[in-house]
């Protein structure tokens, strides 16, 4: 049985990747690195000081730590004025959340930081949906790696003990993602795997181990996702 479902959030919640990439364009262009969108893809899942420094690597470029932080900064900034004036959410993914949280307890799993999370959270008015959050602040390392979704589970087990109720094991979790290393980490971490063709195609997904690919969530219900995963 499924009783925790486990949000990735660029790609999922909100469709940014193309946004991101666009800016990352920008602000790299300035220190003479190109980046096109099969290099973009193929890093999805990195948390941003990595992406930034395999990107110098990539260009054989050296680089310090101010000037990856003052380049992760300006791209925080174009990708916020680029969402300011429309959300660009997953269609159906506020109506889901919603109604899974009346059944599931939920969580975000993202190597995005913490202030673009809550950003849009508050923005879409699902940000009291979610028990625990664990974003590029919580985590040393990044996805394929499981240990993203191994914290989160580690926090969600803290909470319900605290409620008085029997921990969680991985296989009761539902991780859902829209990258191959997102879908790899919840399949590491001992987790099912729900994939969104919001970013790669159905076959990316399927190849990296989803369990079930679906391409909206406004196809989707609470009595759906026990349906197919219980």
């Amino acid at each position: 049985m499924i009783h925790a479902i486990f949000f990735d959030f660029n790609g999922v919640i909100v469709i940014d990747e193309l946004l991101h990439l666009k800016a990352y364009q920008e602000v790299l262009a300035t220190e003479g690195i190109t980046l096109t969108e099969e290099e973009y893809m193929p890093m999805l899942g990195m948390d941003d000081v990595t992406f930034v420094r395999k990107n110098f690597e990539r260009a054989g470029k050296p680089w310090t730590d101010e000037t990856v932080k003052a380049l992760i900064a300006r791209e925080y900034e174009l990708n916020r004025k680029m969402i300011e004036d429309e959300l660009p959410l997953a269609p159906g993914i506020v109506t889901f959340v919603k109604a899974l949280s009346r059944r599931y307890q939920l969580a975000i799993v993202s190597m995005a930081t913490r202030a673009s999370i809550d950003y849009v959270l508050r923005r879409a008015g699902i940000e009291r949906a979610f028990t625990v959050i664990v974003s590029a602040e919580d985590s040393h390392t990044h996805k394929p790696d499981p240990y993203c979704y191994e914290r989160a589970l580690e926090l969600l087990n803290e909470n319900r003990r605290e409620q008085r109720q029997l921990p969680l094991l991985p296989a009761e979790c539902l991780v859902i993602e829209d990258s191959p290393p997102g879908i790899q980490a919840g399949r590491a971490a001992g987790m099912r795997t729900l994939g969104i063709t919001n970013t790669v195609s159905e076959e990316a997904l399927r190849a990296a181990g989803a369990n079930v690919v679906t391409h909206s969530f406004a196809d989707w219900t609470v009595d759906a996702v026990h349906h197919v995963f219980d």
